[in-house]
């Protein structure tokens, strides 16, 4: 009412607000797994392998879209967007609105309940180890960026990052609908290389012109400021965004791998195909009939009598 801005700080106490929203999450995991994806697995019928990925598929789908649309609607209201310059001026980002800090934690809870949740829909033992290294990756960088008060350009490396998920996943949904049907992975690779190529221009805006531009310079992180001062090296600066280039190299490296293996078997299937309407096309052999004619289902002779018919043995 007094026109005061609120803001908040992270402390131990975010660990009781983790935990309470990670058994929400849990809940909200079983509301859309009972009333929405059971039931459309009880209509396609489909094998074990396809139901557990229809499910995981199904799970992040929700949870991708749900957090595009609300990390949009924040990075807009507070205008990192608009202002691209706000991603590291003031540097350390100590204090954070509500909403900002509010997002963190229940992106947090939601990739701690992923861990019991391996247990509770009994995922195959070939596929946890991935999904182990898909959950550990996502709590690496959403808490390192909370902690080290990179919040702002987390938030909207996030977005890029649950864009391409969400076309990725939601592609797999209506391959399983529909197996002939493959043109949103078409979508999803031209959003995966827009994404890759944004993120990569983010981190050396940020890095390589950002952060050493940063008036406080020094380490002191009693108020939040870490690594700042690293950056002022420009050794130490171009080392960090080689290791990014590389990384981002191998992400596009694999995942063109993954596209020209999939136009290869396109492409066999395809030849495949028309190889057996070629032969179907072909005309059938002529039956080389008896000499004679049918009269009855008989076969006559030429002359008119029928043929002698063989002497059955007696058992």
């Amino acid at each position: 009412a007094d026109g005061e801005l609120v803001q908040y700080h992270y402390g131990l106490k975010d660990l009781v607000t983790i935990l309470f929203y990670i058994f929400i999450a849990i809940i909200l995991h079983a509301v859309v797994q009972e009333y929405a994806l059971d039931k459309i697995n009880r209509r396609l019928h489909l094998s074990k392998v396809k139901h557990s990925k229809f499910n995981e598929s199904g799970q992040l789908v929700a949870f991708h879209l749900t957090s595009m649309v609300w990390c949009l609607y924040v990075v807009v209201t507070e205008g990192y967007i608009s202002n691209p310059r706000s991603l590291w001026e003031n540097y350390p980002h100590v204090y954070l609105p509500f909403q900002v800090k509010f997002f963190y934690l229940c992106q947090l809870a939601y990739w701690l309940h992923a861990l019991p949740e391996l247990y509770f829909q009994k995922v195959r033992k070939e596929e946890i180890p991935r999904q182990l290294r898909c959950i550990a990756l996502y709590l690496v960088h959403i808490a390192g960026a909370y902690l080290l008060n990179l919040t702002r350009l987390g938030l909207i490396l996030l977005l890029l990052q649950y864009l391409a998920e969400f076309f990725f996943h939601m592609a797999r949904l209506v391959y399983f609908t529909d197996e002939n049907n493959e043109k949103l992975f078409n979508v999803w690779a031209v959003v995966f290389v827009v994404t890759r190529l944004f993120t990569l221009t983010l981190y050396i805006l940020v890095i390589g012109f950002g952060l050493p531009r940063v008036e406080n310079q020094a380490l002191d992180p009693e108020r939040g400021n870490f690594f700042s001062f690293l950056f002022n090296n420009i050794l130490f600066r171009m080392s960090v965004l080689l290791l990014v280039c590389l990384f981002q190299a191998s992400v596009m490296w694999r995942f063109i791998h993954f596209q020209l293996r999939r136009w290869r078997e396109y492409w066999n299937e395809q030849s495949s195909r028309k190889r057996a309407a070629a032969g179907a096309k072909q005309p059938a052999k002529p039956l080389k009939r008896d000499s004679g004619y049918h009269e009855n289902g008989v076969v006559k002779a030429e002359n008119g009598t029928s043929p002698r018919t063989k002497k059955l043995k007696s058992p």
